[in-house]
């Protein structure tokens, strides 16, 4: 189970209604009344999101049992970058539209067919792209399939957040976050947990059937086959029946600039080239490299060790009371003006539960008896994982209410987004590269029984021509070990470093962080420049 997948998708969940609205609208409580059926179809919207990115986080746990090398890994991890990455285009969907259809509309309506149309073409292939019936996994192919589909999740997750203000009253508002949140949760659990659960023959045959039978419940064509109609008879519905509010002037809900798409882009960059800036930009992209190899590496390491796939993806089920709770109990000590000393606080802890994670995976073959795992070896596994999920979130809550303190109020939306942005690419990239690793530094050879053999198992073909000569791959050096000391010397390295720069940067002074000033001869208009006060 791959901890960081699902936090990296989550961030803006938890700060995108960080808005400076107003006195008068901070005064107004929730009214449900004529919204209900708005929240309705918000968070069925945010749940289709969520299906193509479970669907991603299910695919590598497949490719592992049919034999993909951690480079083919590193390879579909690429699938995963479009969520990081949106802010490239964010301000083209936000400023390019068919009013007539509706300013939203028109990017949700066409990316959602877009979406059902891939997974019902995918559903036709994705057995042979995936290895079977005697074929090597078709990585290449599975990557641009999948990076399709959560480039245009990202694309419709973009056209929601902006309906979702128009769509909800303004005192209602606030239940977008709720909607998305929840929703996309939802959907993620359905497309990867409840996904993995029905489709393995063993959890079925032992839980769900009275009589075994060869397959699980749904196989993964069907299960593409069944969502894209999903899609498309939705979209359809949405399209038809729908209509988009066009807000007028007076009713507006975000006290933001209206930008068009230079000036959208002209901002992004004046914000990065603020020097406070820069800074936190290289911590939020070099921190993740101290947890890459547990981050990215256990879970498959562990179904080479033969925990099986379904079982690992249930793990998640008794871990989302504690999800939901972390981070309500952890913003209680990140509210005040240093939220960042509990970021600084949680390294050094998840280095170490990366350590155990490690060790985890070094005796998990100790435990198979039979082919199975006794019951207390997967409350070991809860355990380590419910520890490393408080340390995950205590880093997670305290970077977004750092996040929700500097942002300047006057374009809280792109500043919020584009520090998302920094911080999820930060994660993403040492996935990548730590995967493609792992397969450069394992040493290994072919022992075949009284032949002396140069075969070192380096590549696919390699290992099937090992078979083929009756022996069997032997590895001598795990190069995911030599990662995992890799990632803890840099970690402690990075800590002695970051944590004055943290440090540094929670003395700054508000104003040190805003990109908009205000004319002095006009207090209602601004000024898309640098604020001069801005340490360099």
């Amino acid at each position: 189970m791959d901890l960081r997948r699902r936090q990296d998708r989550t961030p803006e969940r938890a700060t995108r209604n960080v808005i400076d609205t107003g006195p008068e609208e901070k005064m107004e409580t929730s009214d449900l009344r004529g919204d209900k059926l708005n929240i309705a179809i918000l968070f069925f919207l945010y749940l289709l999101q969520g299906i193509p990115i479970g669907l991603t986080s299910a695919i590598p746990m497949l490719l592992q049992n049919r034999g993909a090398t951690y480079k083919q890994q590193a390879e579909f991890s690429f699938a995963y970058w479009p969520f990081s990455l949106k802010l490239l285009w964010a301000p083209i969907v936000d400023s390019l539209y068919w009013n007539a259809f509706g300013r939203r509309k028109s990017w949700l309506i066409p990316t959602q067919y877009l979406i059902g149309l891939f997974m019902l073409i995918l559903s036709q292939h994705v057995t042979q792209w995936l290895g079977g019936g005697g074929h090597p996994p078709n990585v290449q192919v599975l990557t641009a399939i999948f990076f399709s589909l959560n480039f245009l999740a990202a694309t419709q997750d973009i056209a929601v957040d902006g309906w979702a203000l128009t769509m909800l009253k303004r005192c209602n508002v606030g239940h977008a976050s709720t909607c998305n949140s929840v929703g996309q949760t939802a959907g993620y659990f359905l497309g990867y947990v409840v996904f993995m659960a029905l489709e393995s023959t063993e959890f079925c045959n032992t839980y769900l059937r009275w009589e075994p039978a060869p397959e699980g419940f749904v196989t993964l064509p069907g299960f593409l086959w069944f969502w894209g109609i999903v899609f498309l008879v939705t979209t359809t519905m949405v399209a038809i029946f729908k209509r988009e509010n066009i807000p007028s002037s007076t009713s507006r809900t975000i006290n933001e600039p209206e930008l068009n798409i230079k000036q959208s882009y002209a901002l992004l960059l004046g914000i990065l080239r603020m020097r406070p800036i820069q800074i936190l930009g290289a911590i939020l992209l070099s921190v993740k490299i101290s947890f890459a190899a547990s981050d990215a590496v256990s879970s498959l390491k562990l179904i080479d060790a033969g925990v099986p796939k379904d079982k690992l993806a249930l793990l998640v089920v008794p871990l989302v009371p504690l999800q939901i709770i972390l981070p309500l109990v952890i913003s209680k000590y990140t509210t005040g003006p240093r939220p960042m000393n509990i970021y600084v606080k949680a390294i050094p802890y998840r280095l170490a539960l990366g350590v155990v994670a490690a060790f985890v995976v070094w005796i998990t073959p100790a435990f198979l008896t039979n082919g199975h795992f006794p019951v207390y070896y997967y409350i070991m596994l809860i355990i380590n994982y419910g520890l490393y999920q408080i340390t995950l979130y205590s880093m997670f809550v305290a970077v977004m209410a750092f996040f929700a303190r500097i942002s300047d109020p006057a374009v809280g939306g792109t500043y919020m987004t584009l520090l998302n942005t920094v911080s999820n690419l930060g994660g993403n990239w040492p996935s990548t590269v730590v995967l493609w690793l792992v397969d450069v530094l394992t040493w290994g050879r072919c022992n075949i029984p009284d032949t002396q053999s140069d075969n070192i198992c380096d590549s696919q073909e390699k290992k099937d021509a090992c078979a083929a000569a009756g022996g069997k791959c032997e590895i001598d050096i795990d190069g995911y070990y030599i990662e995992c000391i890799i990632c803890l010397i840099y970690g402690l390295i990075w800590y002695k470093w970051g944590k004055s720069k943290v440090a540094y940067l929670q003395r700054l002074p508000l104003k040190s962080w805003k990109i908009v000033e205000e004319k002095p001869d006009d207090t209602d208009s601004q000024s898309l420049l640098p604020n001069h006060n801005t340490v360099h």
